[in-house]
Formats: C-alpha cells, sequence, structure tokens
C-alpha cells in the first residue's frame, strides 16, 4: 500500500510532461542489464521530439476511450511511476487485456508502490471483459527483477514473442 504522501490515480492532461520523462526512463531501463549497449542506442535514438508528440497524442487518444487505462503514482511533487493497460478495443491483439507498460522511478521501487500501481491495472483489465480471461504482457527474459514482481503476482509463462528486423 502506498504511504499517505503517494497515490494512485488516473493520468490527467497536466501530468504529460513528468509522464513522458518517466516513459524515458522506461525506454532506457529496457537496454540496462537486459540488452547492453547496443539495445539502450537504439532504444534512446528513438526517444526524439516527434516520438514524444505522436506517443503522448496516442496516450491522450487511449485515455479518450478509457479514462483509467493510464495511471499514475504521484507524490505532492509530481508522478514518479505509471501504469497503462491498452483500452479494451486493442484487446484483440492478443484477445487479452494487454499490460503495455508499467514503470516506477528507481528510488520508488521496493515500497510498495508498484503493487499499488498492479492492483490499478488488473481493476482496469477486469472491466474490460477481454475475450480471453488474461492479462498479458512483454517481458524480458533476462530482466530478473520484472520477472520476479510479475510471478509474485501470479503471471505465469504464455508463449513467446518473436520478432524480425524489417
Amino acid at each position: 500500500m502506498t504511504d499517505e504522501t503517494t497515490t494512485v490515480r488516473p493520468f490527467r492532461e497536466d501530468d504529460a510532461d513528468e509522464l513522458w520523462s518517466l516513459k524515458r526512463g522506461f525506454e532506457l531501463g529496457l537496454g540496462d542489464g537486459t540488452g547492453g549497449d547496443e539495445k539502450r542506442a537504439r532504444y534512446a535514438e528513438k526517444l526524439t521530439d516527434d516520438y514524444r508528440t505522436e506517443w503522448l497524442a496516442w496516450v491522450g487518444r487511449c485515455v479518450d476511450e478509457d479514462p483509467d487505462c493510464v495511471q499514475v503514482a504521484a507524490h505532492e511533487e509530481g508522478p514518479i511511476g505509471y501504469v497503462f493497460v491498452l483500452p479494451a478495443s486493442l484487446a484483440y491483439i492478443w484477445d487479452a487485456a494487454v499490460l503495455n507498460e508499467v514503470y516506477l522511478d528507481p528510488p520508488a521501487r521496493g515500497t510498495g508502490i508498484a503493487d499499488d500501481l498492479m492492483r490499478a491495472a488488473l481493476d482496469c483489465a477486469r472491466a474490460q471483459d477481454p475475450p480471453l480471461d488474461r492479462l498479458v504482457l512483454d517481458v524480458d527474459r533476462e530482466n530478473d527483477r520484472a520477472r520476479a514482481f510479475y510471478g509474485r503476482w501470479g503471471f505465469e509463462h504464455w508463449g513467446e514473442m518473436v520478432a524480425r528486423s524489417l
């Protein structure tokens, strides 16, 4: 449970700058320890001003469809983490609710705030009534911390994503 100074609440437009900062942390963290310098550089390369504008516009469209799909964990100073469940219209991607991203600033990890974000994600997913009664996500197999967190929440291996360069 969050402490009295942290709340988990729906994303608001005035959170956009902080959400973008957190998104950058999420993206740049994908290369830390789970892919090396090359992976980190590829993720960093895409984080342009155009990408920021387009991503925040997409977040806005998702939130317009489902106001609870993006939740932020916020202190008085602003958001320190977020969880993003794709809106119900995108459930047919995997025939399940999709946990797109969850991220928490490193200093806030281990405080229970990530658990509050996961509860918000599950609430959002349950309200969607997806074709399969599942919440799915893509997690890097080398990200032991994330895999342990999701395992604690009852996530199990269910297929494997593969990719190729275009």
